[in-house]
């Protein structure tokens, strides 16, 4: 798990493996400094994972920060590590924003904004179905980390002026991902599959994701 080696996937049934397995094994419990189940507000959530994240890939020279306007990935240079920086303070969007870096690979984390195409509110039907097929495979994953923190996971459009359609095209779309993946059919990026196992240790007891908590209906 470097920066500059590329980057391999693994199966969904790797996420239950135990922390002895994983890079940071040693030192899950030194950075624990509040258990999950205590921290009420949206503030003290977003302090923790910041936290920890930060502690599990401090060997990919990455941070997790806050920004005080749109998320934005700011590549490491001569002044420090890659920043990946989400928007406002917000829990979910810190998810969505780590689930972009997971899936690119080495090269792309050199580039700003990862290499990434946008376009902003307002886009067209086609401009928009261009931007769903980019996010169908990230937010499948935002759905499991955000599952896997037992909390509600919402598609996003991300048009509210252009034309998105009602989204249920996109919602089976990211649903049929997210079988794929435990299927087998598809393979999680390497630090996606990482991360939800810390989580599930943290969060859940170890217990891992099963296929059966997540429903279609649940994107609506």
């Amino acid at each position: 798990m470097h920066l500059l080696q590329p980057q391999t996937e693994v199966n969904i049934s790797s996420l239950v493996s135990t922390l002895s397995t994983l890079d940071s094994d040693s030192s899950l419990q030194q950075v624990q400094l509040s258990p999950w189940a205590n921290l009420v507000s949206e503030s003290q959530q977003v302090d923790w994972l910041i936290l920890h994240f930060n502690h599990w890939f401090s060997h990919l020279n990455v941070t997790l920060v806050r920004g005080d306007f749109e998320p934005e990935y700011f590549p490491a240079d001569e002044q420090g590590p890659a920043r990946i920086q989400f928007a406002h303070g917000y829990f979910n969007s810190a998810l969505h924003e780590i689930s972009h870096w997971t899936i690119a690979g080495a090269q792309r984390r050199l580039l700003p904004d990862l290499g990434y195409w946008y376009a902003p509110d307002g886009r067209s039907a086609e401009q928009q179905a261009l931007f769903e097929q980019v996010e169908i495979k990230p937010q499948a994953i935002e759905w499991l980390f955000a599952q896997a923190f037992g909390r509600k996971f919402r598609v996003s459009l991300d048009n509210l002026t252009g034309e998105g359609g009602d989204g249920s095209q996109f919602k089976d779309n990211v649903f049929s991902q997210l079988q794929r993946y435990f299927s087998g059919e598809a393979k999680l990026p390497r630090d996606a599959a990482h991360l939800i196992n810390y989580i599930c240790q943290c969060t859940r007891q170890g217990k891992a994701l099963a296929l059966d908590e997540f429903k279609r209906e649940m994107l609506d």
